[in-house]
C-alpha cells in the first residue's frame, strides 16, 4: 500500500479565478461578469449594450485569459500553506480542466506560488482521468478537491471509493453555489478543509454507495 493520494482542482480551489478574469475582461474587453447568473452564456454582457456575449466569443475569452493573464492569478487563502503541510502525509497531483496547451503555463504558475506538484490536463468530467491516475499510482486511500458539482459526480461514478470534496473558495461566489450531493462533503474554509482531509485520509478509502446522487437530479446544475 503507497502514501494517500489529494488529487485537487486548482481554480477557485488553489487559486483565484473568475475575479481575475472578470477585471480583465471589464478592464480590456469592456466585458461585465456577473457572477449572479448561472453559466457564462448569460453571465458575460457587453458593456455598451447590455447584449450577451456570443458563446464563440466567450470561449475565445476563455482561452485568451489562459494564454497570457494567468500571472493575475493568485492563491486562495490558506490553500497553498495546507498543501505545503498535507505534503507530509501524502502525493498531492492537481488534476485541472485546461488544453494541454496551457498544462506547462498552469505547471509554472503554481511554482510560482510555491507549490511544485505535477499536473494533469483534462477536458469534461474528471471521473475517468482520475481513475487512470488512481490505477496507475494504486495509492492506499484517494481524495479529490474540486469546486464543481460536475466533476464530482464523474468521480462518484468512475472512481467511487473516492473522498470528494466540494470547496468553492472565491467567496464571491461561494454563496450561490449549492451544496454538492454527490461530494462527501461541502467546505469553503482551508483550515476547516484541511482538518477533514487529515481525517477522511486515516480513514482510508470513503464507502462505496451503490446508487450516487448525481447533482442535476437534485438542484437543477446543468449537465
Amino acid at each position: 500500500m503507497t502514501r494517500p493520494l489529494i488529487v485537487t482542482d486548482c481554480d477557485e480551489v488553489l487559486l483565484h479565478m473568475v475575479v481575475p478574469f472578470r477585471d480583465w475582461l471589464d478592464d480590456v474587453h469592456g466585458v461585465h461578469f456577473d457572477f449572479r447568473m448561472q453559466g457564462f452564456g448569460d453571465a458575460l454582457r457587453h458593456k455598451d449594450s447590455g447584449q450577451p456575449v456570443e458563446r464563440a466569443l466567450v470561449w475565445k475569452l476563455l482561452v485568451a485569459f489562459f494564454d497570457s493573464e494567468m500571472h493575475r492569478q493568485s492563491p486562495i487563502a490558506g490553500a497553498i500553506e495546507a498543501m505545503h503541510r498535507l505534503a507530509a502525509i501524502a502525493d498531492i497531483v492537481v488534476l485541472t480542466n485546461i488544453g494541454e496547451e496551457h498544462a506547462q503555463g498552469r505547471v509554472e504558475q503554481l511554482a510560482s506560488h510555491g507549490l511544485h506538484v505535477p499536473v494533469f490536463w483534462n477536458r469534461g468530467g474528471k471521473g475517468p482521468q482520475l481513475a487512470r491516475i488512481v490505477a496507475e499510482r494504486s495509492p492506499g486511500v484517494t481524495l479529490f478537491i474540486d469546486d464543481i458539482a460536475e466533476n464530482h459526480d464523474s468521480v462518484a461514478e468512475h472512481a467511487p471509493s473516492v473522498w470528494r470534496l466540494h470547496l468553492v473558495g472565491e467567496p464571491e461566489i461561494a454563496a450561490n453555489v449549492p451544496p454538492c450531493p454527490a461530494a462527501h462533503a461541502r467546505i469553503d474554509d482551508w483550515a476547516l478543509a484541511e482538518r477533514w482531509i487529515v481525517e477522511r485520509l486515516a480513514q482510508g478509502p470513503a464507502p462505496v454507495d451503490p446508487a450516487p446522487i448525481r447533482s442535476s437530479q437534485t438542484d437543477g446544475a446543468p449537465a
